[in-house]
């Protein structure tokens, strides 16, 4: 009996080690007697380095304003006479657009007049008795003295006419008057805006970055809410020189021309525009006599209504002592654009016609410096060192693609492209995606693409690869 048990016990134990054995056996991975020693392929995305026209340019937001704008006031307090404009209307410089109740200050005229010719005679009779000695020289100088009293006397009355009319001192358009016939006004009420539109001021910020590529002449591109589908050019003006501590941006500005398009109606109803004839507001009318009384006028049109009255010069002022014309400035607005409107800007700094360019993704930054990894053939890629060549793998004999690690020198980052100044030349296949498998240079790369399945190197050449990956774009895949 101690003999059976010994051998069931050795056959036990012998079984146990063959079931241990046989399982061992199975989980071991089979060798395959053609399979080859060496790294295996990593697949990546490849892409091409590309030459196209690349813009430096920045968006932004700004506003259109008026290239002159203006809120007329009083500066005396007074009783409105008369209106020499429509709301809305086309005015002139120099027109009258606001006559107010001047009765006490042409009178005064009136009498600084009648001073200053009793003051003529008197020196012209003072001088010829001088000259026959019956008469001092005093007397002479007293009445030239008198006589300079009044004509300072006939400035100061004719300057008082004067702010009694309130007088565009710009060509432009008006807008909705706040202001009757009849009203009495303050000094300094808002009475008329007025709005120079023949051109527009495009007034953007842009962050401070940008400050060293910002100048005048700069061309940039205007969107419009208004005008949907247009596009308006304008140029760079003016650039602030202060920098806004709180928002870290410059204030630029950029000059739009307004000279085709909708028609401006004009006073009286009559619409100008490109090939029609400019239409202004009647002026008020001037008499031609020195006569202190008004003249009346009845006129049914809007542009003028109440009572109007001599001008200053023809009251005996000097003609060029309020002559307002010579500030005049632009010619006739046509254009559509109105000052206020939200405008969507463009700021264009410079453009590149063959600029270099890469996928964003390909960039892969390290040590503070910028790298690309190129997809080459095995044979060029340089020879390493001896030590290095030691410790090199084996390749796979099927092998038409590995890695190697070019650093860059960057420019222009616009639309997920990236501009490459230095390191690359045109046509270079890149690798895309996958770059973080690749720590070697020489690393085999299999090119993948989503939907084709793995590309065998043995069967796509490298010129083929890369070509092939480039027009595949962002529809490709790692795996």
């Amino acid at each position: 009996m101690a003999i059976h048990k010994k051998m069931y016990s050795v056959v036990a134990v012998v079984g146990i080690v063959g079931a241990s054995t046989l399982a061992w056996w199975l989980q071991t991975p089979k060798v395959d007697a053609n399979a080859v020693s060496g790294p295996r392929a990593t697949g990546v995305e490849l892409g091409q380095v590309k030459k196209v026209t690349l813009r430096d340019d920045t968006e932004a937001v700004g506003t259109l304003r008026s290239s002159q704008n203006v809120m007329l006031r009083p500066e005396v307090a007074g009783r409105v006479l008369s209106l020499g404009f429509a709301d809305g209307a086309r005015v002139r410089a120099g027109q009258v657009l606001v006559q107010m109740d001047d009765t006490l200050q042409r009178a005064e005229v009136q009498q600084s007049l009648a001073q200053l010719s009793v003051a003529k005679a008197n020196h012209k009779r003072n001088q010829e008795l001088v000259a026959q000695n019956f008469l001092a020289q005093r007397a002479m100088d007293e009445s030239a003295a008198a006589l300079q009293v009044a004509d300072a006397q006939l400035g100061l009355s004719c300057a008082r006419l004067e702010r009694m009319r309130l007088i565009a001192p710009f060509n432009g358009v008006v807008g909705i008057r706040n202001v009757n016939v009849g009203d009495y006004v303050k000094d300094g009420a808002d009475l008329i805006n007025l709005e120079n539109i023949g051109s527009l001021y495009v007034d953007y910020r842009l962050p401070e970055r940008f400050q060293t590529k910002v100048m005048p002449g700069q061309t940039i591109e205007v969107k419009l809410d208004a005008f949907a589908g247009r596009m308006f050019k304008a140029k760079v003006e003016a650039v602030d020189p202060l920098i806004d501590a709180n928002g870290r941006s410059i204030g630029v500005r950029a000059v739009l021309a307004n000279t085709a398009g909708e028609p401006i109606v004009a006073a009286g109803g009559k619409a100008s525009g490109p090939g029609m004839p400019a239409s202004s507001a009647p002026a008020v009318n001037t008499a031609s006599s020195s006569a202190a009384a008004p003249s009346v006028q009845t006129n049914s049109a809007p542009a003028n209504r109440g009572t109007t009255l001599p001008s200053p010069q023809s009251l005996g002022c000097a003609p060029n002592m309020f002559d307002r014309t010579r500030v005049s400035a632009g010619g006739e607005q046509t254009g559509p654009l109105r000052p206020g409107m939200f405008a969507r800007v463009t700021a264009v700094f410079a453009v590149k016609p063959n600029a270099l360019v890469v996928p964003e993704e390909a960039i892969v930054p390290q040590a503070g410096k910028q790298f690309v990894i190129k997809a080459i053939a095995p044979d060029a890629l340089p020879a390493p060192a001896a030590s290095a060549a030691a410790s090199a793998p084996v390749l796979p004999p099927d092998t038409k693609l590995v890695s190697q690690r070019v650093e860059v020198k960057l420019g222009i980052r616009r639309g997920g492209q990236v501009e490459i100044t230095e390191g690359l030349n045109e046509g270079d296949a890149i690798v895309v995606a996958g770059q973080q498998r690749l720590q070697k240079d020489g690393s085999p790369l299999r090119v993948v693409e989503l939907g084709r399945g793995p590309a065998s190197a043995a069967s796509v050449p490298a010129s083929q690869s890369a070509s092939s990956a480039a027009s595949a774009g962002s529809s490709t895949a790692i795996r």
